[in-house]
């Protein structure tokens, strides 16, 4: 564990050597975390890091024989609640450092995608905490309600690594517990943090984009499940430059087909066989009834045969093997979530 004296050279000399590799020092101070009086908020970032990867806890650490030389865990969780600090923008900033890092390892002609997914954040022994909420997890066999938040994520991936580049913890305009504190400064970015809070996933996710882009994270498509494929948020992001690859499902949804607007369902029956594609049963060119072009790929559901499953992706000139492969790349989010 490293002190405050020396929290230069009692890293790890693998951690050491990660956080010169990758500047996380620069990113801290550059999302304004940063502190004039105290320990410094580089200090009380590398102990945290450190506590992670040797298992131990705040509880241990302070029963420990060397507990006075470290901060008490007010100071902790007082830098980790600043209003102030931007932990969002240092997510961004270190992401994209660390990808211009990485993408010369892979074939440029190799696609690089954004992957949209959200999960439960449960936090059911909580009374107090702001914005609390009772939410709905989707996503669960159980299917259950829990208090907490839900965490939506924006990842990048190249097939081979994935990296979280943004998040936002979401509660309810119509289902919290608790709302916003009054103590929170409205000019700092907390304050806004809190705002997003109560806004929808469609309405996060055009603007979580632009900031990816904007920080120069390079990207072809926007992979996301069928809970995202709205026609108005599919729009939203192909007007931003990006092709969107996304399951859909059987709900109101309507699509042009030759002059006429169908389900799918309805659309499934006039695709065309697709011949000699193992586990790929038909496709079809159609129309979003907003006006967007996609192709709509019909698969087999592996859990039962005697269904289908569809992806639609707004790029037409993709093959459907090759759809059908860069949605599977999805898959990275989930397997990071399951850690």
């Amino acid at each position: 564990m490293i002190d405050q004296n020396s929290q230069y050279n009692q890293l790890p000399k693998e951690l050491n050597s990660i956080f010169s590799e990758l500047e996380i020092n620069k990113h801290l101070r550059q999302a304004g975390i940063k502190k004039s009086f105290g320990f410094g908020c580089t200090y009380l970032f590398q102990l945290i890091f450190c506590l992670i990867f040797q298992h131990k806890n705040w509880f241990s650490l302070l029963d420990s024989k060397k507990a006075e030389k470290y901060p008490a865990k007010d100071a902790v969780y007082r830098s980790l609640n600043e209003s102030k600090f931007n932990w969002r923008r240092f997510l961004l900033l270190l992401s994209s450092y660390t990808i211009q890092k990485v993408s010369h390892l892979t074939d440029k002609n190799r696609p690089k995608v954004l992957i949209v997914d959200d999960s439960a954040y449960d936090r059911n022994r909580s009374k107090k905490v702001e914005l609390l909420a009772r939410c709905f997890d989707h996503a669960s066999l159980k299917q259950r309600y829990y208090k907490g938040f839900t965490m939506l994520t924006l990842g990048w991936s190249d097939g081979y690594t994935f990296m979280p580049i943004d998040f936002s913890l979401l509660s309810s305009k119509n289902a919290q517990i608790n709302g916003i504190s009054e103590k929170v400064d409205k000019r700092t970015c907390g304050y806004k943090r809190r705002i997003n809070a109560l806004q929808s996933k469609p309405e996060q996710l055009p603007d979580m984009i632009k900031r990816a882009l904007a920080s120069g994270i390079d990207a072809s498509y926007v992979l996301m499940d069928s809970w995202f494929t709205l026609p108005p948020l599919v729009k939203a992001i192909v007007d931003q430059g990006l092709d969107v690859i996304g399951m859909v499902k059987e709900t109101k949804q309507r699509y042009n087909a030759n002059g006429k607007l169908v389900s799918l369902k309805q659309l499934y029956r006039l695709a065309q066989p697709v011949e000699l594609k193992k586990g790929i049963l038909r496709s079809i060119h159609t129309v979003m009834a907003n006006g967007t072009p996609i192709k709509v790929v019909f698969i087999q559901n592996r859990n039962k045969k005697s269904e289908w499953l569809a992806i639609l992706s707004t790029d037409c000139t993709l093959s459907e093997q090759e759809i059908v492969r860069i949605y599977g790349m999805r898959w990275d989010i989930i397997q990071t979530f399951g850690l």
